[in-house]
């Protein structure tokens, strides 16, 4: 039987592998949005592994799409407006923490790292009074 958590760890140990393969080999931290600030504004010899990282992202999960039966399909039927605003939102909360959850969460929280924890706490505190608001208060979901 195919139990429902062995995708999940999974992925959590190809993620930690991925970040702790990549500082490494690279002395780089697997944060996403400074991976994709490193494409935006390019430096000299900073490119080819941010390029590869983020599309070995998108392959994977497109290929865990195709090849596993009855894996999540992504939500549709979001206005192009709304999706604009979010991903400037998340943009400009990363900047201002400097760094992004997958910096802070998986890289920084595996490094002990103080800055780290009291950003995850906050990301995560802030993703609780999102959705009760969303769900409970104004009723959206």
């Amino acid at each position: 039987m195919f139990e429902a958590w062995i995708p999940a760890l999974a992925g959590g140990v190809l993620i930690g592998l991925s970040s702790v393969l990549l500082l490494w080999l690279n002395g780089r931290i697997a944060g996403i949005s400074g991976i994709m600030n490193g494409v935006l504004l390019p430096k000299s010899g900073e490119t080819s592994w941010r390029i590869a990282f983020l599309l070995g992202l998108i392959a994977a999960a497109g290929l865990y799409i195709a090849f596993v039966p009855g894996a999540p399909q992504p939500r549709q039927g979001f206005s192009t407006t709304g999706l604009i605003i979010a991903g400037l939102l998340v943009g400009f909360g990363t900047r201002m923490g400097n760094g992004c959850t997958s910096g802070h969460g998986v890289c920084g929280l595996g490094r002990f790292s103080v800055r780290s924890l009291a950003a995850v706490l906050v990301f995560m505190a802030t993703a609780m009074l999102t959705t009760f608001l969303l769900r409970h208060v104004w009723g959206l979901s």
